[in-house]
């Protein structure tokens, strides 16, 4: 089942990321702004043109909003990652890693022991 709350959020965040205000979205894609809001809430479903032209305008990959799964959107996530980090020094890349290895096995110690 598609879970259009999630991908209207995701629509949003890249929204937002690209500093477009709804306005701006639906002038580019040529709807409504009620459109885009219900789309952004999930309270409507956009058809595969709205959601091409929205691609388009928000100047994102389709996997970007609409991958469900966490191993298609590795390499997006990847990608991500890199480009985030790609302005910072070793320094912070060092410290970078170090949270994110900490995050990751505190997570894991969680999971552990959530289990028993």
């Amino acid at each position: 089942m598609i879970d259009y709350k999630t991908i209207g959020a995701r629509i949003r965040a890249v929204r937002l990321e690209r500093k477009m205000t709804q306005e701006q979205l639906a002038n580019a894609v040529g709807v409504g702004v009620t459109h885009i809001s219900h789309i952004e809430t999930g309270n409507s479903i956009p058809s595969l043109q709205v959601m091409v032209d929205i691609i388009n305008a928000l100047e994102c990959s389709a996997d970007e909003l609409l991958c469900v799964e966490i191993d298609k959107v590795r390499p997006l996530l990847n990608n991500w990652l890199s480009e985030l980090v790609a302005d910072c020094s070793s320094t912070e890349i060092k410290l970078i890693m170090d949270t994110v290895v900490s995050l990751k096995d505190s997570m894991r110690r969680l999971k552990i022991s959530d289990q028993q």
